[in-house]
């Protein structure tokens, strides 16, 4: 496993500084934004200018491009929003496939008509499961078209809120191009120490095999998030999992401050490092 970071996560100028800044750090990947270019997150046109610095920031600082966001709601109660996210997703997965970037990551979405992150009761209607398979069916045939996987996320606000609903939507899609992004941080707000490893067991039992992408951040004791490390998250227990699992991929950290970069990415580096330890 290598270790990532969300561009996003600081406000540089260019991708190459943005990029440079990754690699000081200590982080072989990203999870890239276009806003990180001077675009919009969900541009509906990337100039090839554009990717070429990116391609070439890349190759200079090694930084992988582990995914790129094209998060919009995809179950947004207004068609016209949900029809414009998927004009910017096949905008978004030409783009990744021109940069041999394998992931392009989604939300699955919320009835909130203001807030793709936030709970509506209408989320857990059946009628928003039959939007969300709707939506997802036209993303998969544009992540088709340009062969990259499109990455979900189970997230208690949105429509796919647990692991048992993630295995639910891609048993039905029946898609190799729809795989999950893992972050135990979202399956939980408060629980015990036992019922957060319950959790996250059951999201491995259900999800092993389909993780493209596992996610680092972390739950105050209170519910609210906090910065990976800082919380009550049992990091050597889930990063245990992931290698049980067999995932060899990277682990992205993001919902953090630029200036607690550095002190995650040592954080990530010693329980990687126990976990090698106790493998070998």
């Amino acid at each position: 496993m290598n270790k990532g970071i969300f561009s996003k996560t600081f406000p540089t100028q260019s991708v190459d500084e943005n990029f440079q800044l990754i690699h000081a750090l200590g982080y072989q990947g990203t999870q890239f934004n276009f806003s990180s270019a001077g675009l919009n997150a969900l541009p509906h046109f990337i100039p090839d200018s554009v990717l070429e610095e990116v391609k070439q920031a890349s190759q200079r600082h090694r930084v992988c491009l582990e995914a790129i966001s094209a998060t919009f709601n995809m179950t947004h109660p207004d068609s016209r929003v949900i029809k414009q996210g998927l004009i910017s997703l096949e905008t978004v997965c030409e783009a990744a496939g021109r940069l041999n970037c394998p992931v392009v990551t989604l939300c699955t979405g919320s009835r909130d008509p203001d807030d793709q992150w936030r709970f509506h009761p209408d989320n857990l209607q059946p009628e928003s499961w039959k939007l969300l398979q709707k939506t997802m069916e036209n993303a998969l045939k544009v992540a088709e078209k340009h062969d990259v996987v499109l990455g979900i996320e189970p997230e208690l606000a949105n429509v796919v809120n647990s692991s048992m609903k993630a295995r639910q939507l891609i048993d039905e899609m029946q898609s190799r191009f729809l795989k999950v992004i893992l972050d135990p941080a979202n399956l939980f707000e408060i629980a015990t120490l036992h019922e957060q490893h319950s959790l996250v067991a059951e999201a491995f039992d259900l999800l092993a095999d389909e993780i493209a992408i596992a996610h680092a951040k972390d739950r105050n004791p209170d519910g609210t998030f906090t910065t990976a490390g800082r919380g009550v998250l049992d990091y050597h227990f889930y990063l245990q999992q992931l290698r049980h699992s067999g995932f060899t991929g990277c682990v992205v950290t993001h919902g953090l401050e630029p200036e607690d970069a550095a002190e995650v990415s040592l954080m990530l580096d010693k329980h990687l490092k126990l976990l090698e330890g106790s493998v070998a």
